[in-house]
């Protein structure tokens, strides 16, 4: 839990490539060096401009002085200083939207998005997975498939963007999913990374409530003027991003390779804390453990700590196609036969409950076994199915064994997840501790027996159809 408040306390949000994630990076370094571990360094790759927002005042002045829970979109700019101004509405769904509002917008804050319903909440917004649930998990699910307004919405969405700059308007104001003062906040859709990217106008998020304070005094026809200072700092001198390696060699087997990784990044409301200084400082504790109790590894095992995850697993990607393989190609690195298995946690701060199997039939008995000292923790389950939107996915893209945790979700997607409740208080201690332990048993073991894990077949080149998806 120290490492835990130093990355989320101390250094705050850790957008990629930003100033706090340099940071923080320089202290886990500076961290697993003083544990022993050998080799650490960092490994950079192509990320792109960083971002990081340096100041966020908000209030309504008239009709009535109140402040707001406000909270900018990342790799927006800032107001060049506070502007006052009125609020007005204005919400662009459609076509016909573009000429009701063509030329009344200029200078003023423009709410963009239609008042929702706020419900109570009738059920506690942490849980855990009940035993009936985790047994469903461990069947085989049905295949679905959703669809979506694909690259219509895209390009709708972006010519909506050049209208707001083109009207001049002062900020675009919206809100999340959230409610009770929770905003669940991230980039707006098609936000460059590239310094010669398309513009951006100010985009704020506000708290639901705040928002619809506004919205409903406006609908009465009184106006409503607010007071926006947002700055926000783009850096363009280093569009690199970096991992964090480091290692505990192995020994008669130290050419073969074990890994750990949780993603380090994080967005930038909150501080990170379930998602994911949780996996990256339980993953750092399991090699703290493995390091300070002295016991043998055969196998080399090293930790990640990826950039990039919240972009779309950029970090991991980049650090798969650098050691392991090409999943574009499928053309493969001496290192890919040299692998034994990779272990990733990124579903916040609950206890580990089993292992996503990832369509890996063959490794289910051996993490049977494994799993047996934990089961009066609760680490009963094993699911056959494949889970998304983590780190794994780049090592099973070239047919590496890859897996992710089940984690009881507590408040994961109900409170925390990319939000500005991530924060310190919203992390079970208990549950961390447990996690780095399962994990460390889980490295040893594999480190440890005589065979690597078994693998899947090698999946088709993804030019040839196949993609991961990040789920972001």
């Amino acid at each position: 839990m120290e490492i835990e408040s130093y990355l989320t306390d101390v250094y705050g949000p850790r957008l990629t490539g930003s100033p706090n994630f340099k940071e923080a990076a320089e202290y886990a370094q500076k961290t697993m060096k003083e544990w022993g571990l050998a080799n650490v360094h960092t490994e950079s790759w192509p990320f792109g401009r960083s971002w990081q927002n340096q100041k966020t005042i908000a209030m309504a002045v008239t009709p009535r002085a109140y402040p707001l829970i406000a909270y900018p979109k990342a790799w927006t700019p800032g107001t060049k200083g506070p502007v006052t101004a009125e609020a007005t509405i204005a919400v662009i769904d459609e076509e016909k939207d573009f000429a009701q509002f063509k030329g009344t917008l200029r200078g003023k804050f423009v709410l963009a998005a239609p008042m929702r319903e706020v419900s109570a909440h009738f059920e506690a917004p942490g849980r855990r997975f009940t035993d009936q649930e985790l047994v469903d998990l461990s069947k085989q699910p049905s295949g679905g498939g959703r669809g979506g307004r694909g690259n219509q919405g895209q390009e709708f969405s972006r010519k909506r963007t050049q209208f707001w700059l083109d009207e001049g308007v002062a900020a675009v104001l919206d809100f999340g999913r959230g409610d009770g003062g929770t905003a669940f906040v991230q980039a707006p859709p098609g936000v460059s990374r590239d310094p010669k990217g398309p513009p951006q106008p100010v985009q704020v998020a506000l708290a639901v409530e705040h928002y619809g304070r506004i919205w409903r005094t406006l609908e009465k026809t009184i106006p409503v003027t607010l007071t926006l200072d947002v700055e926000n700092t783009f850096y363009d001198q280093d569009l690199n991003a970096i991992n964090i390696v480091g290692e505990l060699p192995g020994s008669d087997k130290a050419d073969e390779l074990v890994m750990i990784g949780a993603h380090f990044d994080s967005w930038h409301t909150g501080t990170g804390a379930t998602d994911n200084a949780a996996g990256s400082a339980v993953m750092m504790e399991a090699m703290r453990i493995l390091k300070t109790t002295g016991v043998g590894l055969r196998r080399t095992v090293r930790i990640g700590l990826w950039g990039g995850e919240e972009q779309g697993l950029l970090g991991s990607k980049e650090y798969i196609k650098a050691h392991f393989g090409d999943p574009a190609t499928m053309e493969l690195k001496p290192d890919h036969a040299k692998f034994a298995g990779y272990f990733n946690v990124d579903n916040g701060t609950g206890v580990i409950r089993g292992v996503y199997l990832q369509g890996n039939e063959a490794v289910a008995p051996i993490f049977q076994a494994w799993m047996e000292p934990f089961r009066n923790l609760g680490m009963t389950t094993l699911a056959i199915r494949n889970t998304g939107g983590t780190d794994h996915l780049s090592y099973d893209a070239v047919g590496l064994p890859g897996f992710q945790f089940i984690q009881d979700e507590v408040e994961y997607n109900s409170r925390t997840h990319h939000s500005n409740m991530d924060v310190y208080e919203r992390v079970q201690a208990q549950d961390m501790m447990r996690n780095a332990v399962i994990v460390a048993s889980f490295v040893y073991n594999t480190a440890n027996r005589d065979e690597k894990l078994p693998r899947k077949p090698l999946p088709k080149p993804q030019s040839a159809g196949r993609s991961t998806s990040s789920g972001q």
